[in-house]
This record gives structure tokens, sequence and C-alpha cells, in this order.
């Protein structure tokens, strides 16, 4: 498969110098190529929205309230696919906003590497996937899925890292403590994967998998406004074990 920019709804730049901010450079060989910076300040209002796994009912809900105007820019942080009833349509109408980008989630990725399928996918389906930034650069802040290894620079992370990394160390799993806990900046970054029982809002770490498809909400988070704006699921479509539902401790609950 293969994409341009022109796939994910919004004119992306391929990275470059921007004085006091991360570039493509401060990552690493096998990452830079999927790295792509907005610049928040050419839009209204931006938001950050977690993952939302195939619930568009719930998505339409949440694009509602937020009342997007022409000049808005919305940004998911992966795993748009899977788990809920209708892929397919959340993808169609993230593709038809005006403005709006999604990084790649690790669902998506299991799709552009044939590890996991969905019916009636076309080539312009899976374009637009494969298209899917890794790290999308947001002004002073980044966007990935999973997160960043707090232990290590930036530069020796690896694609599958920014996907899926969630604790330290990573065999801990869903008993921590979660990267979020334990880095410290100085680029705050927006991410999903985990899910939460509430979204996580810090100094340098903002995250938004609220569990929609297990019946939990769907979050977004108003960049400029620094206010959160969720909606509850429809319904569970699929069940998780209370285990893996991380409830953040006082000083992360957005």
């Amino acid at each position: 498969m293969s994409g341009t920019s022109e796939d994910v709804g919004v004119a992306l730049a391929a990275d470059g110098p921007a004085a006091g901010r991360l570039t493509a450079d401060d990552f690493s060989a096998a990452v830079a190529p999927h790295v792509r910076r907005i610049d928040p300040t050419d839009y209204d209002d931006v938001y950050v929205v977690g993952d939302v796994h195939g619930c568009r009912a719930e998505l339409e809900t949440l694009l509602d309230r937020l009342d997007l105007g022409d000049d808005d820019l919305v940004v998911f942080v992966g795993d748009l696919v899977r788990k809920g009833p209708d892929s397919h349509g959340v993808v169609d109408l993230v593709r038809s906003l005006p403005n709006a980008v999604s990084v790649r989630g690790n669902n998506e990725d299991k799709l552009i590497h044939g590890r996991k399928d969905l019916p009636a996918v076309t080539d312009p389906f899976d374009d637009y996937l494969d298209a899917m930034p890794v790290a999308l650069l947001l002004g002073d802040a980044m966007v990935v899925h999973g997160g960043v290894d707090p232990r290590r620079a930036l530069d020796e992370h690896d694609i599958e890292d920014l996907l899926n990394f969630r604790s330290v160390p990573p065999e801990a799993g869903y008993d921590g403590p979660f990267w979020w806990e334990e880095y410290e900046g100085p680029t705050r970054v927006f991410f999903g994967h985990t899910v939460l029982d509430e979204p996580v809002v810090s100094e340098h770490a903002v995250g938004l998998d609220t569990g929609c498809v297990y019946g939990g909400a769907l979050t977004a988070y108003d960049l400029k406004g620094d206010r959160v704006v969720a909606v509850p699921a429809e319904r569970e479509y699929q069940p998780r074990a209370d285990r893996k539902i991380i409830e953040p401790p006082a000083p992360y609950r957005g």
C-alpha cells in the first residue's frame, strides 16, 4: 500500500526546523519518514480525540457537541478502527471533515501489515490508513498513539514503541507504573491506547482513550480552551476486564 499526505484530510507538512520544537531529526531513522507537523495557530480551535474504535454514532454526537467551524482542526490519536460496529463509517466520517487528521494506532498498523482484517476493505481505505503519520507534531506538543519511554531518548524509539508503549518497564503491562507517570517532558504528549476511566490531563501528558467501545466515553481535548469534552457510549460493544481499565491517580485526572 502507498499513500500521500493528501490522503489524511488536511495538508500535512513534512517536518522541518522550528525553533525550540521537535523536528523529524529528533526521531529514529525508521520513524522520521512518518513524522508530520501541523501549526495549530492556522486554526481557530483544535480538538484532539481519543480512540474511536468504530463507534461512529458516538463520534457523530461528539462532533455535534464540538460544533466545528470550517477553520477548526480535529486530530485523532489513532485506533479509528476495529472492535466497534462501524469502522468503515468512522473512516468515511473522518475523511469527510474539512480539517481532520489521525495518527496511526496499533489497530491501523495491524490492518496495514495484514495481522488483522476488515471485510470489504477497498484500496482508498487502505491507502488512507497507510498515509497516517506515526507522530504528529502539533505546535509544541506531539500526538502519538501509545506513548514514549521516559528512560530513552526519542531517537531510540521505533514505530512499535510509539504505537504500543504503555508501562515502565513494558512487561509490567496493566500493573504499571505507566509511562505518563514517569515522563517529565518537556514536550507535551497526547496519546490513546491505554484505556482510562477518566482522561489523563497533566503538564506533559494528555491521555484520551476513555474506552468508548467498552461502554465508557468518547473524549476530546480542546487544545486552546484547555478543557475536556466527552460523550457517553451508547452501549458496551465489547467487554473488558476491570483491571485493564486504568483509574489515573488524582494528580493526573482530567
